[in-house]
């Protein structure tokens, strides 16, 4: 097992089940929410539809993900995020730099690593767009690695997620797409990463249950860290079906946005709140037992130690 430092260790005991199974609600969404419903336009109007998503789902999960701009301060001061429930805050901005074949990573303008220590957060989370093969993987390699040594600088758990992109502008094969999110890992968490928020490694339209379950072991193989499996908005019965196949093979849980509550996005009240208080919290709510009973817990991945007088030298 890996070592890993006390501050760390708190804010992953803080966003895990007691057995140490990450359910996470993903609320971090940002242009993709504005699109799907122009009422969502405006920062305050997209405020509250995320607070409103948090006070009715948080309880039914391990940790909340949410943004800095609009979501993660605000749902603190509203109370939405009950206190058994630990807080992840993205740093990145939405969308990317550079050309659509060669992405770059942006953090946030006048936001950092520090401050979302400051201000509470369990972990941070960090998305970056990654192709082994791409003119800008070194470039993304790097900052990375930045971003680990600013976190392991405020002792900041840190979550990774790389998202798979196509070098010719097309969609990516089953089989390419598999490839990318196993040398993803391979290469990205080693440079620091404590948590891997990864990809299902194949295609939606591959249905084959024995293919599932051999690319999801290649993850665990290929991954020195815990991952666990993001939903990418695939419906909710499809990724019930992954979450199986991940967990089985050695996942540590999962992160959930979309696949619980995306009927929401349209929704008009009172419609959408009983839809999230029954439907959606239903969900979330058989997610997080699947999560508890079959995924991995991260402390079969790391150990640490406390002896008497560590703070002489923390």
């Amino acid at each position: 097992m890996k070592p890993l430092s006390i501050g760390k260790l708190r804010g992953l005991q803080q966003i895990t089940s007691p057995r140490g199974t990450f359910t996470a609600l993903a609320l971090d969404h940002r242009q993709n929410l504005r699109k799907a419903n122009p009422a969502l336009a405006e920062d305050s109007a997209l405020s509250r539809f995320k607070l409103e998503v948090t006070s009715a789902l948080a309880p039914y999960g391990t940790a909340v993900l949410l943004d800095p701009e609009v979501s993660a301060a605000q749902a603190i001061a509203a109370g939405v995020i009950p206190n058994p429930v630990g807080l992840v805050v993205a740093v990145e901005s939405t969308g990317y730099g550079g050309d659509s074949t060669a992405r770059k990573a942006q953090i946030i303008p006048g936001w950092s690593v520090e401050k979302a220590k400051r201000m509470g957060a369990s972990a941070i989370k960090l998305l970056v767009y990654y192709h082994p093969h791409s003119p800008t993987a070194q470039e993304t390699e790097d900052f990375t690695a930045q971003i680990a040594e600013e976190c392991k600088r405020q002792d900041l758990a840190l979550m990774l997620e790389p998202l798979s992109y196509s070098l010719d502008g097309q969609k990516l094969s089953s089989a390419e797409k598999g490839y990318v999110v196993v040398e993803s890992a391979k290469r990205l968490v080693p440079l620091g990463a404590d948590v891997l928020k990864a990809e299902f490694p194949l295609d939606v339209t591959e249905t084959d249950p024995s293919q599932w379950s051999a690319a999801c072991r290649e993850i665990s193989a290929a991954c020195p860290a815990p991952w666990i499996l993001l939903s990418a908005a695939v419906d909710y019965d499809t990724f019930v079906q992954q979450v199986i196949a991940a967990c089985n093979a050695g996942a540590s849980g999962i992160a959930v946005g979309r696949a619980v509550w995306q009927e929401a996005v349209t929704m008009e009240e009172p419609s959408r709140r009983t839809f999230l208080e029954t439907t959606a919290a239903s969900r979330l709510a058989r997610l997080t037992s699947l999560c508890h009973a079959l995924a991995k817990p991260f402390g079969d991945f790391y150990q640490t130690e406390a002896p008497l007088g560590w703070h002489k030298n923390y």
